[in-house]
């Protein structure tokens, strides 16, 4: 009978990366995207000017680019728990 470790395995450099970047890309884009809509009821002229058409481009191109990289993170984080399932297995 294979007994599998108990111990948890800690996750990559790189699923860390992924993670904070996908948390800091997705909490920009729904900021951007609650300021753009507080500044654009308020003065819809001031969003064609200045700044806020890069601010409301953050919210368009920030929200599907943190959604790619949370599915990166998911695949890679279960090719490396089918690893480790594999690993204890053939113990």
């Amino acid at each position: 009978m294979a007994r599998m470790s108990t111990a948890p395995s800690t996750p990559s450099l790189l699923e860390r990366i992924l993670a904070y970047a996908s948390l800091a890309i997705i909490a920009t884009a729904l900021l951007s995207f609650f300021v753009t809509l507080i500044v654009g009821m308020n003065d819809r002229e001031a969003m064609a000017e200045g700044l806020w058409p890069f601010v409301y481009g953050l919210s368009l191109i920030g929200l599907p680019v943190g959604f790619v990289l949370l599915i990166l993170l998911l695949i890679l984080s279960q090719r490396r728990r089918r690893a480790d399932f594999r690993r204890g297995t053939r113990s």
